[in-house]
């Protein structure tokens, strides 16, 4: 695709996944940023676990856009490291670097 139709779908593409990311990159900085006050605070550890899972599926579907934006040629293929790097890092928040008590 070339000319003004195609710089256009790849710029909407580029913006829209952006915007996905920063959603995604701001759920994942929550789950990190919240800790229990206390052996008490269980409440805590599940909103941290709910925002990592949250996080984990805005992941999955950035990656599903970026297959299919790329896959259009609207995209290149670096695009999927976004979505991994998100993924690895709600992976972490949830097993090794999970909030606990």
């Amino acid at each position: 695709m070339t000319g003004r139709a195609g710089r256009f779908g790849t710029a909407v593409c580029a913006v829209l996944l952006a915007l996905a990311h920063l959603l995604t990159g701001y759920v994942i900085l929550i789950a990190y940023l919240v800790e229990p006050d206390g052996p008490w605070d269980s409440q805590a550890v599940t909103n941290s676990g709910f925002a990592s899972g949250t996080a984990l599926a805005g992941a999955a579907v950035t990656a599903l856009l970026s297959w299919v934006f790329v896959k259009a040629e609207w995209l290149r293929a670096w695009w999927y490291a976004l979505p991994a790097a998100l993924a690895l890092l709600a992976l972490l928040r949830l097993t090794l670097l999970s909030a606990g008590l």
